[in-house]
C-alpha cells in the first residue's frame, strides 16, 4: 500500500493507494507556520481506514523549501568561490557573506593555481564572527576536479553545520547556476532538516515503518535521507505532483490515442493555478534548471508556471473594476471564511454548489452593494476576469514553450510546435471551471478522475529517480562522477562503452545503497560523447562524457484501476 501526501497552498491532501484504487483519503487546511501539523493531520485521517503495518512506502510533496525562500526565512550562508581568470565572480553574488578567493582549475580538471588558504581563512573568520554556520563552497570546473571545494570544506571543519559543495548537485558545467544552487541548499538546510526530523518521528510514532521519500521538482522522488543533504531539490515539488497525478490517471485509462497529442494540465487550487504540458504523454522539463527568484539554478524541474488565481482568491473592487487575487484572505465564505472569494462568485452564479451557499450569497451581495454594483454582474465580472487571466497565462506559457528548444523528461523534441488540443483539469474548483475554460480556450476540457486529491495520488505513485554524469580523461587516466563524489583511475584504453557500463553500474549502486531495486534496463542513457584530445604529435587520449538517469514517471502497475 502506498501513501501520498501533498502540502498545497490551501489544503494538505493524503491518499492511500492499493492495487490502483484509492482506498482512503483525507484533506485538512494547510497551516503555513506549522506544516507538520497539516502533514500529520491528513495522515491521521487516512490511517483511520488503513493499517500502518500495510504501508510499503510514503511519499511527501512539501512546499517548505519554496515557502522559506519566498518568505525570507532562510539562514545566512557563507559562500566561498574560486573562479580563476576570465570571469568576475562578483557578477554572481548571492547573499552578503560572499567571498571570492584566489585559485583556479582548468576545464580538464588540472590545477592551474592553488586555492589561497589565507583568503579562505579570512573568509571563515569573518563568517564565524558573524555567527554564520551554513556554508557553500564552489569552484569553477569542480565537476572535473573538486579539490578546491574539498580544501575549503577542510578549512570549515568544526566551524559549520552544513557545507554544500558545488560539484555534488550536477555534472553540468554552469558556474553561476552552481553558486546559486549551493547557496540555496545551505540556506534552507536547517529549516528543512528540522522538518524532516519531525516528519520521520511523527510517521514512526503512528506505526509506519515503511520508507519515506520526498517528491522532487523533476517529477521523481528521493529518499528522505538523501533529501536531508539536498533539500534544494524539493523546491516546486507541488506542481510536479500535479503533473504526476494526471500522468498516473492517464496511464490507468490507457489513453493511447491521447498520448499521440499534446495535453495542457491545469491545477486550480485555493491560492494558485499551476500550468503544465504533456507532449505525446510526456512532461516537459526545464533542461538547464529552474530559477529561484532572480537566480538560475541547477535544480532540474518539470516545466510549469503558477499564477495567483485560485478558488480562495480574494475579490476586491478598485478604480471602477473587479479584482481577483493574487491576495488570499483565508478560505471562501462557503467554507467559513470572512471575505468573499472567487469560489463564492462561482457558487452565486450557479457554477458550483457546496458548503454554506447562503454565506456565499450574503457575502457577494454585501460586497457588491458596498461597491455600488448589481450582485450577479459583480460575481460574473469576477469569474470572467479569472477565466481570462488563466486563459492568457496558458497562451503565454505555450508561446514561451514554442520559443525555445523543447525538452521532455526523455529527449529533446524536434519539428512541429507544441499545440495542445485537450485540457486535463484538477484541484478543488476544477468542475466549476470546466465548461468556462472549455469555452475560453476552445479546447476539450476534462476533469481528472479523483480531481480533488489528484496531487496526492501523483505523490503516492511517483517512482524514485536519479541522474548522474560520468567524465573520463584517458590521457590523465581519471574517471569522475561528481554527484556521487566518486573519482578513480582508469586505463588509457578506457572506452565510451566502458563509460556507459560504469555509469549504469553507478546508478544501480546508488539505489542499492538505499534499498531500492533498479534494473539496468530501467536506465536511460541521455547523452554519450567521446572526443579525441590532440597533442603535438597526434591523439593523446579521449575526453568521455556519459549522462544517464532513471526517468521520472509513475509506477504503472499500481495505476491500472484509477
Amino acid at each position: 500500500m502506498l501513501i501520498g501526501i501533498d502540502v498545497g497552498g490551501t489544503h494538505t491532501d493524503a491518499v492511500a493507494v492499493e492495487s490502483g484504487n484509492v482506498v482512503a483519503s483525507g484533506k485538512v487546511p494547510t497551516v503555513h507556520d506549522d506544516l507538520l501539523s497539516s502533514v500529520l493531520g491528513a495522515l491521521e485521517i487516512v490511517l483511520e481506514a488503513v493499517s500502518p503495518e500495510d504501508v510499503t512506502r510514503l511519499n511527501l510533496s512539501t512546499t517548505l523549501s519554496t515557502n522559506a525562500i519566498v518568505e525570507g526565512r532562510t539562514d545566512e550562508v557563507g559562500v566561498i568561490v574560486s573562479s580563476g581568470p576570465g570571469i568576475d565572480p562578483y557578477n554572481f553574488q548571492t547573499g552578503k557573506f560572499y567571498f571570492p578567493v584566489s585559485g583556479s582549475i582548468d576545464h580538464r580538471g588540472e590545477e592551474v593555481a592553488p586555492v589561497s588558504d589565507a583568503e579562505v581563512s579570512d573568509a571563515v573568520d569573518t563568517c564565524v564572527a558573524a555567527g554564520v554556520t551554513a556554508y557553500a563552497a564552489v569552484s569553477k570546473f569542480s565537476t572535473r576536479n573538486p579539490a578546491h571545494e574539498e580544501r575549503i570544506a577542510d578549512a570549515l571543519a568544526g566551524k559549520s553545520d552544513v557545507i554544500s559543495l558545488g560539484h555534488r548537485f550536477s555534472g553540468q558545467l554552469d558556474f553561476p547556476r552552481r553558486i546559486a544552487t549551493a547557496y540555496y541548499n545551505s540556506a534552507v538546510w536547517r529549516l528543512y532538516n528540522t522538518f524532516a526530523d519531525a516528519v520521520e518521528a511523527g510517521v514512526r510514532a503512528k506505526g509506519i515503518a515503511a520508507p519515506v521519500s520526498i517528491l522532487k521538482a523533476d517529477g521523481g522522488t528521493m529518499p528522505l535521507e538523501r533529501s536531508r543533504e539536498l533539500p534544494v531539490e524539493s523546491i516546486l515539488s507541488g506542481p510536479a505532483a500535479s503533473v504526476m497525478g494526471v500522468l498516473a490517471q492517464r496511464e490507468a485509462a490507457a489513453l493511447e490515442e491521447d498520448k499521440e497529442g499534446d495535453t495542457l494540465i491545469l491545477d486550480i487550487g485555493g491560492t494558485t493555478t499551476d500550468i503544465a504540458l504533456l507532449v505525446a504523454g510526456t512532461p516537459l522539463v526545464e533542461k538547464d534548471g529552474i530559477a529561484v527568484g532572480s537566480f538560475p539554478t541547477l535544480v532540474r524541474a518539470l516545466k510549469t508556471r503558477s499564477i495567483g488565481v485560485g478558488g480562495d482568491s480574494a475579490l476586491q473592487y478598485s478604480a471602477g473594476a473587479v479584482r481577483v487575487g493574487p491576495e488570499r484572505k483565508g478560505v471562501c465564505m462557503a467554507e467559513g471564511g470572512s471575505s468573499p472569494a472567487l469560489m463564492d462568485a462561482l457558487i452565486y452564479c450557479g457554477h458550483a454548489s457546496f458548503g454554506n451557499v447562503e454565506a456565499s450569497r450574503q457575502g457577494i451581495e454585501a460586497l457588491a452593494a458596498e461597491c455600488g454594483q448589481e450582485p450577479h454582474a459583480f460575481a460574473s465580472a469576477a469569474i470572467n476576469l479569472a477565466v481570462t487571466t488563466i486563459s492568457q497565462a496558458v497562451h503565454d506559457f505555450i508561446a514561451e514553450v514554442n520559443s525555445t528548444p523543447v525538452y521532455t523528461i526523455r529527449e529533446m523534441l524536434h519539428g512541429n510546435d507544441v499545440l495542445p488540443d485537450q485540457v486535463s483539469i484538477m484541484g478543488g474548483p476544477a468542475e466549476a471551471f470546466r465548461t468556462l475554460l472549455a469555452d475560453a480556450l476552445e479546447m476539450s476540457v476534462q476533469t481528472v478522475p479523483q480531481f480533488a486529491v489528484a496531487n496526492a495520488i501523483g505523490a503516492a505513485v511517483t517512482r524514485p529517480t536519479f541522474e548522474l554524469e560520468l567524465f573520463a580523461d584517458t590521457e590523465a587516466q581519471i574517471l569522475f562522477i561528481p554527484v556521487m563524489g566518486e573519482r578513480r583511475s582508469v586505463p588509457s584504453s578506457y572506452s565510451l562503452l566502458d563509460a556507459v557500463l560504469d555509469a549504469k553500474e553507478a546508478l544501480v549502486t546508488y539505489f542499492a545503497r538505499r534499498d531500492i531495486v533498479v534494473e539496468v534496463d530501467d536506465i536511460q542513457v541521455t547523452e554519450k560523447q567521446s572526443f579525441n584530445m590532440v597533442g603535438d604529435y597526434g591523439t593523446v587520449g579521449k575526453n568521455i562524457r556519459v549522462k544517464c538517469q532513471i526517468t521520472p514517471g509513475v509506477e504503472i502497475e499500481v495505476c491500472e484501476k484509477f
